[in-house]
């Protein structure tokens, strides 16, 4: 209805978990380079993605559809209210595994799955189970998974399982019946909302994805977005869908805190609520302080603050310093033929890496592992990627809509240093009008095979994160991994600019290996005028 009023080519607001439209704040970063790391890891077992609704989950799981290996064939199951045998055969379904329609029996579904996954191993493809809202499943239809990870070879797990669900999902696999299954999590993520800062920016990005004026909400109606919704992004959609929808109907060029209130008062029943219950307390206050002086006014309210009887408003985030002026993302005029595929720009990085390249003249994340190196897959921002000092392969879009691939190799002053067939230079402001922070590089375990130090892990490769963070230890405790390490990684990772979860996973080695001077690692070459 607003559309035309606003100049808008789509709804910049739906709720609908478009990837388009998918904001990659640093949380979102991180929990898709988890579900990533999960799919390319012969390691098997689970990975558990949570978050509070609203907050992105099934967007984010969509995203990563559109990033899946050629090599990894990948079930589905969106609905989980299912029993073990209802379960079983939509896995079969989604994977085009046949069995007896009519068959009320685990043991032939099983083995059908088996025999898929043993032939699907042999032709170097990866299987995965991904299981939305996995909250809702039952306890027995959870050991029936959890027995689906005991379908392996003599090396390698046949099934990598991946639950996504709200918090309950990590209240339900702390039960004592699901203690097997919960010791076999080899990863957890919980998505947290959007900070106030995420918030501005998010709701500017699809604003700009849109093709609408990044400037159409005032500072003081994101502030009151952001305490309203406290920072979910389906609550963000809703107010914003909503306040310009009130903005239109009143032929208001911009929308303000006003409009914001009054929209959260017809679309978030907790606000309504809280809006009563403010009028309804108020009142009373006011016929309880009708026999008082008007110096007794302000005691008088301080101390039913204090007492907990008057509910005390949300404190307005700080007002945020001046910013540069959104620009819109201008139309790509880089060649549809431009660029290289993802295969081959694998393999010229991993050249520069000087390792070997297959005859073909194309690489992919394997070949990669089996020269010792690993693979990061992310989306980030251009400086952080620049931080990370190794050779890059960017994804672009090009004018046709279609990906292609470059590779990074270093920065001379304004321009960026790019391999394709031959290798040229290109403005970074043209170039961050093709790339939107989807990035693989290569790096160097500190040890092989070393993809993440953990909390509660007691093993060699923990000393040598102590030596790396100068963080000292005595006796057992040098090779333990405990709260005091944790605190060391995280100031380490708040120094870098990393999201600091005390976990030292592919980024935070990446920066902990350049603080060891990485000899062995290339890096990007950096030319800046006097």
């Amino acid at each position: 209805m607003y559309h035309s009023y606003f100049h808008f080519s789509e709804s910049p607001f739906s709720i609908a978990p478009d990837p388009q439209f998918l904001f990659m704040s640093e949380r979102h970063q991180e929990g898709l380079a988890h579900l990533l790391f999960g799919i390319s890891s012969d390691s098997g077992g689970f990975i558990a993605l949570t978050g509070e609704v609203g907050t992105g989950k099934t967007t984010l799981c969509r995203c990563l559809l559109q990033q899946l290996p050629e090599q990894v064939e990948i079930a589905l199951i969106f609905n989980p209210k299912l029993n073990a045998i209802e379960l079983l055969a939509a896995i079969c379904d989604e994977l085009g595994i046949a069995y007896p329609q009519a068959t009320d029996s685990l043991k032939h579904l099983v083995d059908a799955l088996n025999r898929h996954l043993l032939a699907a191993h042999a032709q170097g493809r990866r299987t995965v189970l991904l299981i939305d809202e996995a909250q809702n499943l039952s306890l027995e239809v959870l050991e029936q998974i959890r027995l689906l990870t005991n379908l392996e070879t003599t090396k390698a797990k046949l099934l990598q399982i991946i639950l996504v669900g709200q918090p309950e999902l990590k209240q339900l696999l702390e039960r004592q019946e699901l203690r097997q299954l919960n010791q076999r999590i080899t990863a957890r993520y919980h998505l947290l909302p959007l900070s106030f800062a995420e918030t501005k920016a998010y709701i500017r990005h699809r604003l700009t994805l849109s093709q609408g004026d990044p400037g159409l909400f005032t500072p003081g109606a994101i502030r009151r977005i952001y305490r309203k919704s406290r920072g979910i992004p389906r609550l963000i959609n809703i107010l914003c869908d909503r306040a310009l929808l009130g903005a239109y109907a009143n032929q208001q060029k911009t929308v303000d805190a006003k409009t914001v209130d009054k929209a959260a008062l017809e679309t978030l029943p907790s606000a309504k609520n809280r809006s009563v219950f403010r009028v309804a307390v108020w009142a009373l206050v006011m016929l309880a302080i009708v026999g008082y002086s008007f110096n007794l006014h302000r005691p008088v309210h301080n101390k039913l603050i204090l007492s907990g009887r008057l509910p005390q408003p949300p404190s307005e985030p700080a007002t945020p310093p001046s910013e540069a002026k959104a620009t819109q993302p201008g139309l790509s005029s880089l060649p549809a033929d431009a660029g290289l595929s993802l295969a081959v720009a694998t393999a010229k990085l991993l050249a520069l890496w000087h390792k070997p390249v297959p005859a073909s003249g194309a690489a992919d994340c394997d070949n990669a592992v089996a020269s010792g190196l690993q693979c990061l897959f992310d989306k980030t921002d251009w400086q952080s990627l620049i931080a990370l000092d190794r050779p890059a392969v960017l994804e672009l879009t090009v004018a046709t809509g279609g990906k292609r691939y470059l590779l990074l190799t270093g920065i001379d002053n304004d321009r960026a240093i790019l391999q394709a067939h031959e290798t040229f230079s290109l403005p970074i402001l043209e170039l961050l009008k093709h790339w939107h922070g989807y990035y693989l590089v290569l790096w160097q375990p500190p040890k092989p095979g070393v993809t993440e130090i953990k909390p509660g892990e007691h093993s060699a490769n923990v000393r040598w994160l102590r030596q790396q963070l100068h963080a000292e230890g005595s006796g057992k405790a040098i090779d333990w991994f405990d709260d005091d390490l944790r605190k060391h990684l995280s100031v380490f990772q708040q120094q870098h600019h990393l999201v600091a979860d005390g976990l030292a996973g592919g980024r935070t080695l990446i920066h902990l290996g350049n603080l060891a001077g990485a000899p062995d690692s290339p890096k990007l070459t950096v030319t800046r005028g006097e």
